[in-house]
């Protein structure tokens, strides 16, 4: 015959159930780029002034004040297109995903054109110097995950205009979102690093 003790344990045990796969995996994935972005910024702060040859950081470097509003603008707009899924409101969450799509597309653009900037105009590139070398690994590799992140969201996109995106969906949504506020959450320490203790 069964106690207490043992009718309380089965029920602690009833509602106890093994996290989700995908949460799991995203937190290893980020947990995992958080400590590769880490290498990568302490050599960009490692090898600052060390460049014997210019051009030089203050020289070229402008402020992306539009780009990095843009991008942080992007972590609401997502923010406001999960919450309208959640809510079934479906004409608002494409219009909030695209609107973050939209945001993000500027965001690379602005990088294009530094980028060119950099390389025609000043002469820098990966091979220039080591300030070169440290600025295009960092910005570069940055820059690879909102393409990535960018790729995921037009996925999304384009599936919800085809009617595929249904509530089963939920917490695909939900994780794109985490990658994409973790993105962000990275810009603000390049941004850092680079424009404002680089400089």
């Amino acid at each position: 015959m069964a106690d207490a003790t043992t009718l309380s344990l089965r029920v602690e045990s009833a509602d106890w159930a093994l996290p989700s796969r995908r949460k799991i995996g995203v937190i290893s994935l980020i947990a995992t780029e958080i400590a590769l972005f880490t290498i990568f910024a302490v050599a960009y702060l490692f090898y600052i002034g060390k460049s014997v040859n210019g051009p030089f950081p203050a020289q070229v470097l402008e402020l992306p004040i539009l780009a990095t509003i843009c991008l942080l603008s992007s972590s609401v707009t997502i923010t406001l297109a999960e919450r309208a899924f959640r809510n079934e409101a479906h004409g608002s969450f494409r219009l909030w995903w695209l609107i973050t799509i939209l945001l993000a597309v500027v965001f690379l653009g602005w990088t294009a054109l530094e980028w060119r900037r950099l390389i025609y105009q000043h002469n820098l590139t990966i091979a220039t110097n080591l300030f070169g070398t440290s600025f295009y690994s960092l910005v570069g590799l940055h820059a690879t995950h909102v393409i990535a992140g960018l790729t995921l969201l037009t996925l999304i996109f384009w599936l919800s205009l085809r009617g595929v995106v249904t509530r089963s969906y939920s917490e695909h949504i939900e994780m794109i979102s985490w990658y994409w506020h973790f993105v962000d959450a990275v810009w603000v320490v390049v941004f850092t690093v680079v424009y404002i203790i680089g400089r």
